[in-house]
């Protein structure tokens, strides 16, 4: 049975022609040369009806390796995090679901509601003064965060640990030379940010120092260190942290961060093949205006009721391009309440275990690693839920990860992707998803192949 997607009739169509003086569709183009026309038969395959098509989407969607299916000990900035029922209910309800810009204020309290509540998470979790409404990721606000710095210090020099997220410093490199900003990277000892090397690259144009807390490689940089050699030197401390290891590690905006940024995947947002997911950004009370995106605040109508508006929008589409912050127009509205849902589900204990499951799951699997006769941890810094793992010299790990989901595991990620001094070493991501049966039959799984 064929349904038409389309609701154009015929008559609708010979209205329109008739309307602009035309006979046919074919005329609309006769502006166009024949000799350039296609004349052939496009290569496409033929329409499919409803029942044929959606059979194929199955089975296309049947090829993915899903967490479903799989025992995922996958990172490397998607997580596989346990997602309460509830979230889906909320961001289901049509008026969230197809909300997109509350510029009308009076008919989009809830939506405007809902974002207060995730700015207000996002500063108890960082401690910062002030979050704005959500970037579209963690890396975009990476890239915003080197922007603001050279704006508010009127400087042209970024400062990356590289130990940060190597697609996140692609985003900020290439944001920072539309900018004309230089980012130079801070070099890595054992699996963490060098602060001699940090303290010789610093100077008088250095806008922010950026690191990543815990950082791509899981391990937790000491942020109590880099903030004196950065506010010395009069660069901000610009700090990328998952918000989840919040509930146990100190606030960055404690250990005098002036700005934190992140990704908020890990609270309550599906991995969904690798995104969308939600960036935050908060900053200290001095940057507030020139922070970018748009903020939600709260206030009170003419009876005294409390409600909600759109401020501080310092973006392109509000006040002169030249003079705006930022050209993010949006923000990720929808998975920002995914976040805000989750943390109202779990609250503040909730988060705190979940925190603690994670570091314990992922401190058991070190420990198995450790014992074993053919796998090592690289190296022996403090770390999450991520850490690092050496195989014997030689192994293909493409071929090791493609064997262990014949065994029902996804495994870690490649380092030497991004890292050739990282050759035969595997990022490894023990989540609370994860059983102790899931942690023992990985370990010996990998052990037997390699």
């Amino acid at each position: 049975m064929n349904h038409r997607y389309l609701p154009m009739t015929a008559e609708d169509q010979k209205q329109m022609l008739d309307t602009i003086g035309i006979q046919s569709i074919d005329e609309l183009f006769n502006d166009i040369p024949d000799d350039v026309r296609f004349k052939g038969r496009l290569n496409v395959a033929e329409a499919l009806d409803e029942g044929a098509l959606l059979q194929y989407m199955r089975r296309l969607a049947g090829k993915n390796a899903d967490f479903d299916q799989y025992s995922s000990f996958l990172g490397a900035g998607i997580y596989d995090h346990h997602l309460p029922v509830v979230i889906n209910h909320v961001i289901s309800r049509s008026e969230f679901y197809t909300a997109y810009t509350p510029y009308q204020p009076e008919i989009s309290q809830g939506e405007l509601q809902a974002i207060f509540e995730f700015q207000s998470y996002i500063c108890e979790l960082t401690g910062m003064a002030v979050a704005n409404a959500s970037m579209y990721d963690g890396a975009t606000a990476l890239a915003e965060a080197g922007a603001l710095a050279s704006g508010a210090t009127k400087r042209k020099r970024l400062l990356v640990s590289r130990a940060v997220h190597p697609e996140a410093r692609q985003i900020l490199t290439t944001s920072a030379k539309g900018l004309g900003l230089e980012v130079v990277e801070i070099a890595c000892e054992q699996g963490v940010t060098s602060a001699s090397d940090l303290a010789s690259k610093l100077d008088a144009d250095t806008a922010a120092v950026i690191v990543q807390s815990p950082n791509f490689f899981g391990a937790v940089e000491d942020l109590a260190v880099f903030e004196p050699l950065a506010h010395d030197a009069g660069a901000l401390l610009v700090v990328s942290a998952n918000p989840l290891t919040l509930g146990l590690l100190e606030a960055p905006g404690k250990l005098g961060a002036d700005i934190v940024v992140g990704d908020c995947q890990p609270l309550g947002i599906s991995a969904s093949l690798g995104g969308p997911t939600c960036g935050y950004f908060a900053v200290a009370d001095k940057w507030m205006r020139r922070m970018p995106g748009r903020i939600v605040g709260q206030t009170v109508d003419r009876q005294g009721k409390r409600g909600f508006v759109l401020t501080l929008q310092a973006r392109e589409q509000h006040i002169r391009r030249e003079k705006a912050t930022s050209n993010i127009c949006s923000n990720q509205a929808l998975l920002a309440l995914c976040a805000s849902v989750y943390l109202s589900t779990l609250g503040k204990r909730g988060i705190q275990e979940v925190a603690a499951l994670n570091v314990q799951k992922a401190h058991y699997a070190a420990s198995r690693i450790q014992s074993s006769k053919k796998l090592s941890l690289a190296n022996d810094s403090s770390f999450f839920n991520e850490f690092l793992i050496k195989l014997p010299e030689g192994t293909d790990i493409k071929q090791i990860n493609a064997k262990l989901l014949l065994s029902g595991f996804i495994g870690g990620y490649q380092v030497d992707r991004d890292y050739p001094e990282l050759a035969g070493h595997m990022l490894i991501a023990v989540t609370e998803q994860r059983s102790k049966e899931d942690i023992d039959q990985f370990i010996e799984c990998l052990e037997v192949l390699v």
